[in-house]
């Protein structure tokens, strides 16, 4: 299976970016993390970053007949970006929400997801096991 990782907004000040709710681990240790998982599990990946809603909804077009699973983390395009929605609707990959912190138990803005619905399911509150589960879903239970 190859896998499309796409991180949102921040996710690249990792370790930086208040450490009391992401923890003191970078970006890098992020990459680092699936790639063990990559050689582990033998499914093959491409991991992007962008701190833009349009080049985000770019990659998930770019990603048809290219992948067979898709891994988000929308940052705070979570809570209103229907054009990504929209998106993860349309290229009908297998796609799973997934996010560091347990968005529902931050600020009240933060536990409503409307990414949500247009994904195959949603794991957070576990830091890089949110990552872990969201490709272990993939490869077990979508079947693709």
């Amino acid at each position: 299976m190859n896998i499309l990782i796409i991180n949102g907004p921040n996710l690249n000040l990792l370790g930086k970016r208040e450490p009391e709710i992401y923890g003191s681990a970078t970006y890098e240790d992020l990459v680092q993390y699936i790639d063990r998982l990559s050689r582990e599990w033998g499914f093959t990946y491409k991991i992007v970053q962008t701190n833009h809603e349009g080049t985000i909804i770019d990659f998930l077009h770019e990603a048809i007949d290219h992948y067979q699973g898709i891994v988000i983390n929308p940052g705070a395009y979570t809570h209103y970006s229907y054009a990504i929605h929209d998106a993860i609707k349309a290229i009908q990959i297998p796609t799973v929400e997934v996010h560091l912190s347990d968005i529902t138990k931050r600020e009240s803005f933060r536990a409503v997801s409307v990414i949500a619905p247009a994904c195959v399911t949603q794991f957070y509150g576990e830091h890089f096991k949110s990552y872990y589960r969201a490709i272990k879903y993939l490869l077990e239970v979508t079947n693709v």
